[in-house]
């Protein structure tokens, strides 16, 4: 069994998990919008949470929006820190190139993922370890094996 932590909340429609062992909880609109090809729109979800100390929620997009509709979350993941308390909202990206999307009052938007996250200290070197990746950056590994 996976903790569970709770969190307090204030929402009309909280957050759920469709399934048992989901990892990431459903957000849903609060408004109703229009998303045109190639736009975003910040888009309220009527959630505020009080997160815990040693929590951080992430926002990020539901796979079948964008497998189907070309809908994603922009600045995913999202990062909901334990001292905010304002609603969350979630920035939407329609990246259907013709066709607009409707966004209905209660439609599952994105998900929320709650995690505990560890506080680091950043200690100043004058050199780093090596590694067998080393400096190497974005794709340096490839598409093939």
């Amino acid at each position: 069994m996976t903790d569970v932590v709770e969190i307090p909340i204030r929402a009309e429609i909280p957050p759920s998990y469709a399934h048992v062992g989901d990892a990431g909880a459903d957000l849903r609109s609060s408004e109703a919008v229009q998303i045109a090809p190639g736009k975003r729109v910040l888009v309220g979800t009527g959630v505020s949470i009080a997160l815990p100390e040693g929590y951080a929620a992430f926002i990020v997009p539901r796979s079948g929006l964008a497998a189907k509709h070309g809908i994603t979350v922009l600045n995913t993941p999202g990062t909901v820190d334990a001292g905010y308390r304002g609603e969350i909202k979630v920035t939407l990206l329609n990246t259907d190139t013709e066709n607009t999307f409707a966004v209905e009052v209660g439609d599952r938007i994105a998900q929320m993922i709650v995690m505990p996250v560890s506080r680091a200290v950043f200690v100043p070197v004058e050199e780093l370890s090596e590694s067998a990746r080393g400096a190497n950056g974005f794709g340096s590994t490839g598409i093939s094996s």
